[in-house]
């Protein structure tokens, strides 16, 4: 008899573990909501991101913002720009790093020349949505976005609030 694996979404809990024998534990660090609500994402691909070692353990103490970060594919490599990672405490002045730093995405190969065509095209982006510790090591998911116009986030908004409004008539009209 097969083993049940939990099969999850996109969205994946504080810290999740995948799968009964040989658990994967996944830690989230840092999401990008603000990402949601600016763009449609067509994509999402994980990529793992190198890190010197304070800027490792800031990000394992969850001291991450992603809000204004984004990605960009340069001379056939990929690198995460604005993304926000707080300098270590414990590390001295020398010794620490600088928070805005541009940082590389590790992707293969194929992977970078199919996301620099399609971020060419008219109006895509490389977005980053979260920053999550898999297995001790840092990742990032970063998601192809199309921009939202503003009548495309009122509308979200719209919708968002009228789900809620049923929600609670349903609610009520259980007691």
């Amino acid at each position: 008899m097969a083993s049940d694996k939990n099969t999850s979404t996109s969205k994946i809990s504080k810290e999740a573990v995948a799968g009964d024998s040989g658990s994967v534990k996944i830690k989230e660090v840092a999401s990008n909501r603000k990402a949601y609500h600016d763009y449609f994402i067509d994509e999402t691909i994980e990529a793992g991101l190198v890190l010197t070692g304070t800027e490792i353990k800031s990000v394992r103490d969850g001291r991450v913002n992603l809000r204004d970060a984004f990605a960009k594919v340069e001379n056939g490599e990929a690198w995460l720009w604005n993304a926000h990672i707080s300098a270590y405490d414990h590390a001295g002045r020398y010794f620490n790093h600088t928070p805005t730093r541009s940082r590389k995405l590790l992707l293969h190969k194929d992977e970078i020349r199919r996301l620099a065509m399609k971020s060419q095209a008219k109006g895509l982006t490389l977005v980053p949505l979260r920053m999550y510790l898999k297995k001790g090591r840092a990742k990032v998911e970063v998601g192809l976005a199309r921009g939202k116009k503003l009548y495309d986030k009122r509308e979200a908004l719209a919708e968002r609030e009228a789900n809620r409004e049923i929600e609670r008539v349903v609610k009520d009209s259980m007691r």
